[in-house]
């Protein structure tokens, strides 16, 4: 029994970590084989007058290495954590790591600034789908087959063909969405119609292929211009501040007559340079058209044009976030340059 507890012992000593001593456990305290077992199970192999006292040996035996073994483990178990404290230390007192936050894209976030400035002059939501039918797209706001508007969006067609030619089309602006909602509503209407639309053109300091808009509409008896030149006045003051410059002149929509557009001062130049690439020289920069709904829309919504006027607009979004940062060109917001777009 001596014997057997030195070689034991001398294993366990020698068993440099986890699955070492794991192994010697398996080796002489396992159930089934293990070399204790064994030796217990040969006690009723003795004479007669030498069991008990080979049986008390035995468990004795027994005992002892089921002791040593808890306390390998835990030998083991403080130089795991004392070598742990020496080798990879942790100083509390040290700051921690930041973590990189997300943050609303600058065009999103000019959007729901937009959005607000339009709710608290009462204006609802009423989202449109982006991919439209040609008649709510073109023919529903005065652009027939043959008007050149058609030509100047060069417009992207979905490929599916009904009665043998396209008729579905990624949409080019929002005023689909004014006979959408007019169809489905009785005046008085007061909606803006935010999303995105897609054009077929070429991109510049400007202009994107796709765009950002919020289409304005407004239905109701008595409705005049200068209610939405006021409306317009005080997005503009809402957004750009009371100091910025803002024009109004005269413009062409198939939808509304009359139209206009409306334009802040150049940021960048002031008009003093013609070779701006944001206002081209001229001092203003372009951010929305607007204008009176035709009495055609308004009579084809059913509502009687003799009794109801109304007036819409419609907003670039990305051009409002390149007045209000000071952004000299559009193609930045879609970039994914991460330097330029943590800096809202």
């Amino acid at each position: 029994m001596d014997e057997l507890l030195n070689e034991a012992l001398a294993g366990l000593r020698n068993a440099a970590d986890a699955p070492a001593i794991e192994q010697w456990r398996v080796e002489w305290l396992g159930r089934q084989d293990g070399r204790i077992t064994k030796l217990l199970r040969a006690v009723r192999e003795q004479p007669q007058d030498e069991r008990a006292a080979f049986g008390a040996a035995a468990n004795r035996l027994k005992q002892e290495l089921e002791a040593a073994f808890e306390g390998r483990q835990e030998e083991l178990r403080r130089s795991a954590i004392e070598a742990l404290s020496t080798t990879s230390a942790l100083d509390v007192t040290l700051p921690g790591r930041p973590q990189t936050l997300g943050r609303l894209h600058p065009v999103t976030q000019t959007m729901r600034d937009c959005i607000k400035a339009f709710a608290d002059m009462g204006f609802r939501v009423a989202e449109g789908p982006e991919v439209e039918w040609e008649r709510y797209n073109f023919d529903g706001v005065r652009i027939p087959q043959d008007h050149p508007a058609r030509d100047m969006w060069d417009t992207i067609w979905v490929n599916t063909l009904v009665d043998g030619r396209r008729q579905m089309l990624l949409r080019t602006h929002t005023s689909p969405n004014q006979v959408r909602v007019m169809e489905r509503s009785e005046p008085p209407i007061r909606v803006i119609v935010p999303g995105k639309c897609y054009r077929q053109e070429a991109t510049d300091a400007t202009h994107e292929w796709m765009l950002t808009q919020i289409e304005g509409l407004a239905v109701d008896e008595g409705i005049r211009m200068t209610d939405l030149k006021g409306v317009l006045y005080e997005f503009a003051r809402t957004m750009f501040g009371s100091e910025r410059k803002i024009i109004f002149h005269h413009s062409y929509f198939p939808f509304v007559e009359p139209g206009i557009e409306m334009a802040l001062d150049c940021f960048i130049c002031r008009g003093n340079d013609a070779r701006c690439g944001t206002c081209h020289g001229t001092g203003w920069i372009e951010i929305l058209g607007a204008g009176m709904v035709h009495p055609e829309i308004i009579d084809n919504a059913g509502y009687g044009s003799d009794r109801y006027t109304g007036f819409a607009f419609g907003i670039g979004i990305e051009r409002v976030a390149l007045l209000r940062w000071g952004i000299e060109d559009i193609r930045h917001f879609y970039a994914n340059d991460v330097r330029f777009l943590s800096q809202f």
